[in-house]
């Protein structure tokens, strides 16, 4: 199983962040041991004092594909859930000052929190899509698939183009602006909709 994440794909994330807007998707993958599950509780790590939250929605590939045509990406993917792009700002921008990659301050254990996954058609469709995060009972972070940059469709098979996608790879597809920090004692909240997906602490 791959991970994949799309940066920089809300407008207004780019502008809180002052990035560059893109003109293709921006790519970075994930281990399968930064995956947290079932609400397991994420653990600060000794290695960063700036963790950031960045709630983001996720697809499911259904089956193996490359080379696939935006056209026929739907049937790719049939199901979608919400996660938590957790990311060492410290270390990120670190790394992007030497023009290094950063792939420690986004990969590191724990830090991608995600819920199930629930068939696309229980939201009605990914078109006019919200999602939202909650830090304590206070919300964050508000997104909506009308704003993004890259639709989902794109987004896979530009994947495809590079990547042969098998059964079981997720994509986390961008979040939008409202990415703040955690800290120890924290309570974490996504939501689908007024679905509520994912339920942790920081510890």
């Amino acid at each position: 199983m791959k991970i994949f994440a799309i940066g920089r794909n809300y407008t207004e994330h780019i502008k809180e962040l002052n990035n560059e807007r893109p003109d293709e998707p921006v790519i970075f993958t994930k281990p399968d041991t930064a995956i947290l599950r079932k609400n397991a509780p994420f653990y600060y790590p000794n290695f960063s004092n700036d963790i950031h939250y960045e709630v983001e929605l996720l697809i499911k590939i259904k089956h193996q594909g490359k080379g696939i045509e935006e056209k026929f990406a739907r049937k790719y993917y049939e199901e979608v859930g919400i996660g938590i792009d957790f990311t060492a700002r410290d270390l990120q921008q670190k790394a992007k000052t030497k023009g290094l990659p950063w792939d420690l301050a986004k990969g590191f254990n724990g830090s991608a929190p995600m819920s199930a996954f629930y068939p696309i058609a229980d939201f009605g469709g990914l078109e006019d899509l919200n999602f939202s995060l909650k830090v304590d009972g206070e919300l964050r972070q508000k997104g909506n698939t009308k704003l993004m940059l890259f639709s989902f469709d794109y987004i896979v098979s530009y994947l495809s183009r590079f990547f042969t996608l098998n059964k079981g790879d997720i994509i986390f597809t961008g979040t939008p602006k409202g990415v703040g920090p955690v800290n120890i004692g924290n309570r974490l909240e996504a939501f689908i909709e007024d679905k509520k997906l994912l339920d942790f602490e920081v510890k």
